[in-house]
């Protein structure tokens, strides 16, 4: 019973504080952008504009909904939501604080600390794509279709890569499972696997732009080229709702960017929230922590959407195919090869020594890798001439 209660009051409280989040969020990107272009944005629907979000879900609400007179009804009505619940649904299994003690037991900080964690993040992650899909084909709309193509050719192409570099995480885990992942991560500053495993990150976080359809990403919805694409003839809620699942996505793919990468909730240059006795205490200074820096990488996908210009489509897929798969399968080969030298070979445990030694190789691999891309020899740039061979 107590199971019970503890998973229904984790389930209350986290999409509750999830869906707060995202209506924060677009709040958060309007004023960032109008920071970055000198302006002010929302400011007049309460104090700093913080009731701005309120204010749009009940316009949206109220405002009138539209059905295209030639569009399949119950799949034009049946999409958002098919984009929208696996959105909230993936976030279910990220840790995000130390166990909660309580009087009848430990509490795990997570809704359901499956033992296939990321498997399943990778399995209801690209139910999304359908969603999508399904609102460009029903709309009876070539824009809207047009958009839908775009999303699923692009969320699968970098799909692939995502999990490829994710396979390297799961190499140094030995475990699916994200609670072990982080504690893998706590031993020290360095064993955080974006040291060890920076190439991985890096190709993780090329696709996770791709994967939620923001800029320099956002071909299904180019407005310049298919007006707002697969939501084209959305309105009221339902038009919401794909924004929602956008933003949904971000907090998701960042809260799993700090749990594979970043040492999840464990605080850096401590090591008291990794070991028993947990208090209350220990949960709130982690998940104060985790929010941290999962704000830092929502604020990061705010700074790139309004820095950087969009890609050409033939671009953005020649990058995926092209430079990021091969990039995430050399990768996986040769740090398969370099951990089974260390463990193996040489005996050595996993530790600080062991996570320096797949550091050195990763600067040197990251530093051939840049080199080759920022020489043009792959994907040259608009208006530059491609080298000969």
């Amino acid at each position: 019973m107590f199971f019970l209660l503890a998973s229904i009051v984790k389930i209350v409280v986290v999409f509750t504080v999830l869906m707060v989040s995202v209506a924060m969020l677009t709040l958060a990107e309007r004023r960032i952008c109008a920071f970055m272009q000198d302006r002010l944005g929302p400011n007049r629907v309460g104090p700093f504009g913080l009731l701005q979000p309120a204010a749009d879900g009940l316009k949206n609400i109220f405002k009138e909904e539209t059905y295209p007179a030639q569009a399949d009804f119950w799949l034009f009505v049946l999409a958002p939501a098919v984009s929208f619940i696996p959105a909230l649904l993936t976030f279910a299994v990220i840790p995000f604080a130390s166990p909660l003690p309580t009087p009848w037991g430990q509490v795990p900080m997570v809704v359901a600390d499956l033992p296939i964690g990321f498997l399943y993040i990778l399995a209801i992650g690209s139910l999304g794509v359908y969603g999508i899909v399904l609102a460009g084909w029903s709309s009876n709309n070539k824009y809207a279709l047009l958009g839908g193509l775009r999303a699923s050719a692009q969320m699968i192409s970098y799909e692939i890569a995502m999990g490829m570099s994710a396979v390297a995480v799961l190499l140094l885990a030995g475990n699916v499972t994200l609670s072990d992942v982080i504690a893998r991560q706590s031993t020290s500053l360095a064993t955080w696997n974006v040291f060890p495993l920076f190439l991985a990150f890096f190709v993780f976080l090329v696709a996770a732009f791709a994967e939620t359809n923001r800029l320099p990403f956002d071909l299904p919805e180019a407005e310049g080229e298919l007006i707002a694409g697969y939501h084209t003839e959305y309105s009221s809620m339902k038009f919401s709702m794909f924004y929602i699942a956008e933003y949904s996505n971000m907090v998701t793919a960042s809260a799993l960017m700090v749990t594979l990468f970043f040492g999840g909730w464990d605080i850096p240059f401590t090591s008291w929230d990794n070991v028993g006795p947990f208090t209350i205490w220990k949960t709130l200074a982690t998940l104060a922590a985790f929010a941290v820096k999962t704000g830092f990488f929502l604020f990061f996908f705010i700074w790139v959407r309004w820095t950087l210009p969009r890609f050409r489509y033939d671009q953005l897929m020649a990058l995926g195919w092209k430079v990021m798969l091969p990039t995430a399968i050399l990768y996986v080969t040769l740090t398969a090869t370099a951990v089974w030298l260390l463990h193996t070979v040489l005996g050595w445990p996993y530790g600080t020594n062991f996570a320096l030694a797949l550091t050195g190789l990763n600067v040197v691999l990251a530093g051939v890798l840049f080199w080759v891309l920022d020489d043009g020899r792959i994907i040259a740039g608009t208006g530059e001439p491609r080298r000969a061979a």
